[in-house]
C-alpha cells in the first residue's frame, strides 16, 4: 500500500518598489461656498499644470495621473458650550499621481506643500510594474512547488522510503475539505509618507520598504 505525504511549500521574494502613487487631497473651507469652491479649483489647476510638465507614460517621471470631481458640502459646527455656529462650507478634490522617479516625487510634493495651502499628502502606494509583478509571481510559485517536493522527500527519506511522486498540487488550503484558498502570491506594499516642515521648506520622508511577493501551495505525494 502506498505511503502518502501531504505538505505545504512556500516561498517569498522581495523587490524594491518601481512605482509610487501619491494620494493627494486639495481642500478648503470658509463661510461662503463660491470662494471656497473657486480656491480648490484654482489649486487643482495649479496641480494639473505641475503634473503635465512631468507626465510621460513611457519614461516618466510621472507615468499616470487622475483627478476626481470637486466635492462640496456644508455643516454647522458646535462650540464647546453647545451653541451652533454659523454655516461652514467645504470643498475638496482627490488627485492621484504615479511616479517612477521617487526623487522627483519628493520634490513635487515639497513644492506643492509650500505653495498650495489646501494641499495634503494622504499617503504613497508603492508598487511594482505589472510585468515585473507577474514575473515574480511565476518565480515564487515555482519555488513554492519545489519547496513542497523537498519537504515530502525529506519525510520519505526519514522513513527509509524511496522517491516520492506527486499526485496533487493546489493553492494553499484547497486540498482540504473546505476548498478555500489561503495565503497566496501577490504584491503587497503600502506605506504612508508624510510631508514635514524642515525649517524653511517642506521635505518628504520617502522610505519605501521592499515589496514582498509570496506563494503557498499544498501538495500530495506518494511512495509506492
Amino acid at each position: 500500500m502506498p505511503t502518502e505525504f501531504t505538505v505545504r511549500g512556500s516561498h517569498s521574494a522581495f523587490q524594491p518598489p518601481e512605482r509610487g502613487t501619491a494620494q493627494v487631497t486639495l481642500s478648503f473651507q470658509g463661510p461662503a461656498l463660491q470662494p471656497v469652491y473657486d480656491r480648490v479649483v484654482a489649486d487643482l489647476e495649479a496641480v494639473k499644470v505641475s503634473v503635465h510638465e512631468l507626465h510621460d507614460p513611457a519614461n516618466g517621471p510621472v507615468t499616470w495621473w487622475a483627478t476626481q470631481h470637486v466635492r462640496t458640502w456644508a455643516q454647522r459646527p458646535w462650540n464647546k458650550d453647545g451653541k451652533q455656529l454659523p454655516l461652514v462650507h467645504h470643498a475638496s478634490v482627490g488627485v492621484q499621481v504615479k511616479f517612477r522617479d521617487f526623487a522627483r516625487l519628493a520634490t513635487w510634493v515639497g513644492r506643492l506643500v509650500s505653495s498650495a495651502e489646501g494641499f495634503r499628502l494622504d499617503g504613497v502606494t508603492w508598487a511594482l510594474t505589472e510585468a515585473r509583478r507577474i514575473e515574480l509571481e511565476r518565480a515564487v510559485r515555482t519555488h513554492a512547488v519545489q519547496d513542497a517536493a523537498r519537504r515530502a522527500q525529506e519525510y520519505a527519506d526519514a522513513l527509509g522510503l524511496g522517491q516520492v511522486r506527486p499526485v496533487a498540487v493546489a493553492d494553499a488550503g484547497m486540498l482540504s475539505q473546505g476548498i478555500a484558498p489561503m495565503g497566496g502570491g501577490g504584491p503587497a506594499g503600502y506605506m504612508r509618507a508624510a510631508a514635514k516642515d524642515a525649517g524653511g521648506g517642506a521635505e518628504l520622508d520617502l522610505s519605501p520598504e521592499d515589496i514582498e511577493v509570496s506563494a503557498e501551495v499544498d501538495a500530495r505525494f506518494v511512495v509506492d
